[in-house]
């Protein structure tokens, strides 16, 4: 397996283009089976996840082409898909047991050809993410669904029809399933407490462009008129918002100066918030957001929650960059169970973490070290590599396969901004 080698102590200095979201991009992609014609989408990052949706929405029976971005990788890669024909309802295991957001294809597949057979997915192991709301959502709007040998098995032989459906917590995949079987289903849906997360309003902002009626976007009630067929249609991808986060912070550990390319202060307000309060000066430019420190890192009290709130999949990064701050911060996980296991991890360097339950008290350390470390998941692994950083000595990061499936190109990135950072293959 690759490793990631660091060698700490080096201010980042210069500029990062901020790549596609990732978590915006995916659900786009599974959007090309609501449409025999095809939908192009711009901004697209090269990453693993990006890839097996490739493999996946290949085996359905879509034809996927890929070309560069302008200047290179700058500007993401162009993806056309075209769904003429479903050659298979089936999600197998192999394929959906490497990436969550797999499920996805189960309303698309539902609401177009009245049937669909989803490995239940997996992804990374930060606790229990159960499918549950998917479910019983579609039930609402006609679907019959059984769980048969580990595969959802769905059917809908008259087709959906619209219903309404309150989820009972907030769902980001489960709302983006709901949307796209709700486009293609008889009659209106309404959606209450449906995600606001900005990825849930690139995906409805896409569909309204393919001919879906959609009102209520960017809001927590969704109202979505079915429709008989959708056409193609040509969308850019929104700046990843976690990635933006992951390298301001990133950025503020090595008390850097970093112009972050693309990136939205908009769609990172609840983070930009934190860490102004923790030390870190953010500016909107004409090309993104300017990233600074003004003096000292201050230790702040951070809680995840649902958007417009701090992303989870900012937890980990936040805390790397607490461990090395004035005083004690407390950090609160509200969105999934087992996501501290990367603290461990940064105990190895030298932090000083307790976990009590959902929360972990952080006391700054003047020191990090560096040390051999694990990743257990995506943001897990980039959080060791911020603290890496900053960390005295060399980090060697192991398991960077978690990384691949959500940052492109992370060393290259950094090193062109003065990080003495190598990938090491096998």
């Amino acid at each position: 397996m690759d490793r990631i080698r660091i060698k700490g102590g080096r201010q980042l200095k210069g500029e990062i283009v901020v790549s596609g979201s990732k978590n915006a991009c995916l659900p786009l992609m599974v959007a090309s089976l609501l449409t025999d014609q095809p939908l192009t989408l711009k901004n697209v990052p090269r990453l693993a996840d990006i890839t097996t949706m490739i493999r996946l929405l290949q085996q359905h029976g879509v034809e996927i082409s890929a070309t560069p971005g302008e200047n290179g990788h700058s500007h993401g890669t162009t993806l056309t898909l075209k769904a003429g024909k479903i050659a298979s309802t089936t999600a197998p295991y192999d394929i959906v047991r490497k990436m969550r957001a797999s499920v996805l294809v189960l309303g698309a597949l539902l609401a177009r050809e009245g049937e669909a057979r989803v490995s239940l997915p997996g992804g990374c192991a930060i606790g229990a993410r159960p499918v549950d709301l998917h479910i019983a959502g579609l039930k609402a709007m006609g679907a019959e669904i059984d769980i048969d040998r580990g595969y959802i098995v769905a059917k809908a032989p008259e087709g959906l029809k619209g219903a309404r459906y309150t989820f009972p917590k907030v769902s980001v995949g489960a709302t983006e399933n709901l949307i796209m079987a709700a486009a293609l289903a008889k009659g209106t849906t309404v959606l209450d407490n449906a995600a606001r997360e900005p990825e849930v309003t690139d995906l409805a902002e896409c569909l309204s462009k393919m001919g879906v009626s959609i009102s209520g976007i960017g809001t927590e009630t969704l109202t979505i008129g079915g429709m008989e067929r959708l056409t193609g249609t040509t969308h850019t991808v929104i700046p990843d918002r976690i990635e933006t986060g992951t390298y301001a912070m990133a950025i503020a550990m090595t008390a850097g100066d970093v112009e972050l390319v693309g990136g939205r202060l908009d769609l990172v307000e609840a983070a930009a918030q934190s860490l102004r309060a923790a030390g870190v000066v953010l500016k909107k430019t004409n090309r993104g957001i300017h990233v600074g420190r003004a003096n000292g890192l201050h230790g702040v009290d951070v809680m995840t929650e649902p958007y417009p709130g701090f992303p989870t999949d900012l937890q980990a990064q936040m805390m790397a960059l607490m461990t090395r701050a004035e005083g004690a911060s407390m950090i609160t996980e509200t969105i999934f169970e087992s996501r501290f296991m990367h603290v461990p991890e940064l105990a190895r360097m030298g932090a000083n973490v307790t976990v009590h339950h959902e929360s972990a008290l952080v006391r700054g350390v003047p020191k990090l070290r560096g040390a051999e470390v694990m990743a257990t998941d995506l943001r897990a692994s980039v959080s060791l590599a911020i603290a890496g950083l900053a960390a005295e000595g060399e980090t060697t990061l192991h398991r960077v396969y978690h990384l691949d499936r959500g940052y492109e190109r992370l060393e290259e990135k950094l090193a062109a901004c003065g990080a003495e950072i190598e990938r090491l293959k096998g």
